[in-house]
């Protein structure tokens, strides 16, 4: 399953972050999930999980985790972590984060520039591209790589 949305401006993505918030976290909290956030520099892959985290009760602005790779958050009973592996060197690098052990029962995982990691995250359940569509606007295309994520897309 697929969808397409255009946001028109910063606050449109957030929104669409918002609603993939509580998407994705009606699903049961046994289960953890893996989000990819692909696109160009500036495409508003940040912009959307500042959206998704400000619904889930984070206060304050999200800033990627450029050069730490790795944000954690624990908000609504889920260990969410927000990663951006834009700036890492090798997919080996994810071992030395302990990429793996960020896979618990409940958690979400949020990651930026997932073709930096070679195939080693595992299968997502959401993969979302986000591009350029005008001066202003982003096109995303969410599609479902799971149960999961279908589900996630059918309650948007």
């Amino acid at each position: 399953m697929k969808i397409e949305f255009v946001a028109h401006g910063a606050d449109e993505m957030r929104a669409f972050g918002a609603r993939l918030a509580r998407a994705l976290l009606a699903t049961p909290a046994a289960d953890p999930l893996l989000v990819t956030l692909s696109g160009e520099l500036g495409a508003g892959k940040t912009t959307l999980v500042g959206g998704f985290l400000a619904e889930l009760g984070h206060v304050g602005p999200v800033r990627s985790p450029t050069y730490t790779l790795l944000e954690p958050y624990r908000l609504q009973g889920r260990d969410i972590t927000h990663c951006d592996l834009y700036r890492m060197r090798h997919p080996d690098e994810l071992d030395d984060l302990g990429f793996r052990d960020l896979r618990g029962a409940g958690s979400v995982l949020l990651v930026e520039w997932p073709e930096r990691a070679e195939g080693r995250l595992g299968a997502a359940d959401l993969a979302l591209k986000l591009d350029y569509a005008g001066p202003d606007a982003r096109a995303l295309a969410a599609e479902a790589c799971s149960r999961a994520g279908q589900a996630a897309l059918e309650r948007l």
